[in-house]
């Protein structure tokens, strides 16, 4: 059965969640996992939820830019208790500038990761291999992601937080463009600084053993909600350590091997 197939949950109840977990993320409000309330909540219908939180978000004017793979290394999926990576929708309003000061006012539980990010210079859709992906990919560049869960304690399961848009809140392009067949992504070492000392180390491999399988991964969960990955895309292949907390008055500095560095900083 394709994603966009039709699930227990009719449409009502659909857009019921998706202004639930809309207005958790628009006011920073944590809200209880939705399977407490629909304990037989779907993976096709977490991503029908997601779906409507993306057209309500359009509607307001936002432009979706790229989309994220989450969940996809061995320490994340360990980190939040889960063991299938998802997907999530990034837009013109999550972007940050690499140097920035970000604010966390609007944030209910900011962490940070260090991903390798793909930016398309064609069209994919449907069951792709690593290599279509890298012939499709204009460019490599590293990434930060902050991301929020807006559920209580940052604790979810698997449909609760793709309905959430896997955690989606913001992300920082930065670092150097690389051509995908200059660079060994599998081997690309990352050291995550926070306040000067290092919390994470990790390299590329530990993305489903190279980012590009999760960019593949990610078109296949497009193709299943009807929808291909646009050119010009920019896709995060997932968080290469586990995610770091981070308050105001935080300084975060990710360097990666032949890739330059990212640093960014929190204020309240």
């Amino acid at each position: 059965m394709s994603l966009d197939q039709m699930t227990g949950l009719d449409d009502e109840a659909i857009h019921r969640l998706a202004e639930r977990v809309e207005t958790a993320q628009r006011y920073a409000v944590p809200i209880h996992k939705l399977t407490d309330d629909y304990p037989g909540l779907t993976i096709a219908e977490a991503y029908r939820v997601q779906t409507a939180l993306r057209r309500s978000y359009e509607r307001r004017g936002q432009r979706v830019t790229g989309w994220k793979a989450g969940l996809t290394s061995k320490p994340k999926m360990a980190q939040m208790g889960v063991s299938t990576p998802g997907v999530g929708f990034l837009t013109d309003a999550m972007e940050c500038a690499a140097n920035a000061r970000i604010p966390l006012a609007g944030l209910i539980h900011p962490r940070v990761e260090a991903e390798i990010a793909f930016v398309t210079k064609a069209e994919l859709a449907g069951h792709v291999t690593r290599d279509q992906v890298l012939a499709a990919t204009d460019y490599v560049q590293p990434a930060l992601e902050i991301i929020d869960s807006r559920f209580t304690g940052f604790k979810f399961d698997l449909p609760s937080v793709l309905a959430d848009n896997s955690s989606s809140a913001r992300y920082v392009p930065g670092g150097r463009m690389r051509r995908p067949d200059a660079i060994d992504l599998r081997t690309v070492g990352v050291v995550l600084e926070h306040n000067g000392e290092i919390a994470q180390i990790g390299a590329g491999a530990e993305v489903l053993g190279h980012p590009a399988e999760a960019i593949a991964m990610l078109v296949g969960v497009l193709a299943g909600m009807g929808e291909v990955l646009p050119a010009g895309s920019f896709v995060m292949a997932g968080a290469i350590t586990a995610a770091v907390a981070v308050n105001p008055g935080d300084c975060i500095t990710a360097r990666f091997y032949e890739m330059g560095s990212i640093t960014v900083s929190f204020t309240a």
